[in-house]
């Protein structure tokens, strides 16, 4: 780490650094966490699957939306980004209905606002994919909320320009990875403002720990479905009785090789890239 780079602040996964006054870098870990509690047991290199793949869809939504990226550093887990004043909301892009969306469905048919076709089974794919954001919790879950009241943070005309950003970068991702045989349910973006005043994209995107992605050959809507993300780590946590407060179960080798081994896989077939072809040269993502 330069000795210029300020330490500002520790996530569930990242670690973040001032690098001067317009730059930061953000630094990928191999933490994962459940329930919002971080395990004691890291996941190899899966920082670097995170920061690789954030940085492959940086290099092509570039013409949707402009992106905070500015360099992708050869360790393969830290990205240089310039400074953004972020919005106050999570935006979730919805084209399946799982997860919270599920929950809130099955109470009042409704998700964030929209009302949604009865009959509606889980996992189902929605008529149209959907905007559903969510406030930022400093501690705890995020609550899901409307549009409207997205719309009273951020104001009007900036949430529209949002919904609409949101929805594009959602439809282009879908399509590029059902082509490579997943399916992303959805994922969540994080939206900032810069110096001159653009709407840019921050943080990470499109990653299997802000989406859920999908194997498509296994797709079988009415319930749950087997994905690339840390619901192998998650189930196996359930399955000891654990209370989900700190501190964490310690994780055995097998369960971490095979979440290691899911989020590869998930990177391999994104990109079309072997993975150890990203760890030899990290910038292949760029291409």
């Amino acid at each position: 780490m330069p000795e210029a780079a300020i330490h500002l602040a520790s996530g569930k996964v990242r670690e973040l650094y001032a690098l001067d006054d317009e730059r930061l870098l953000l630094v990928a870990s191999d933490r994962i966490s459940t329930f919002d509690v971080i395990l004691p047991t890291e996941i190899p290199d899966k920082g670097r699957v995170l920061t690789g793949l954030s940085a492959f869809w940086f290099a092509r939504t570039q013409d949707i939306v402009p992106n905070h990226l500015l360099a992708l550093r050869n360790d393969g887990r830290s990205l240089e980004c310039r400074r953004l004043e972020m919005l106050p909301v999570e935006i979730v892009v919805r084209g399946y209905l799982s997860g919270s969306g599920w929950n809130d469905y099955s109470r009042t048919g409704f998700v964030c606002g929209h009302e949604l076709p009865t009959g509606l089974r889980e996992s189902d794919r929605l008529p149209e994919p959907i905007v559903t954001p969510a406030t930022k919790a400093q501690s705890g879950h995020d609550e899901n909320i409307d549009g409207r009241t997205a719309a009273d943070l951020v104001g009007p005309e900036l949430w529209t320009r949002v919904e609409s950003v949101a929805l594009a970068l959602y439809r282009y991702a879908a399509v590029h990875s059902e082509e490579r045989g997943i399916i992303l349910a959805d994922t969540k973006f994080e939206l900032g403002i810069d110096r001159d005043g653009a709407l840019v994209l921050g943080d990470e995107a499109l990653t299997p720990d802000s989406s859920r992605f999908w194997p498509a050959a296994e797709y079988a809507p009415g319930g749950p479905q087997p994905s690339y993300d840390k619901q192998y780590v998650r189930d196996y946590c359930l399955s000891l009785g654990w209370d989900k407060t700190y501190p964490g179960p310690e994780v055995p080798a097998d369960v971490v090789a095979g979440t290691r081994a899911r989020y590869v896989e998930a990177f391999e077939l994104l990109t079309g890239l072997a993975f150890d072809d990203y760890l030899a040269d990290p910038q292949v993502v760029l291409r």
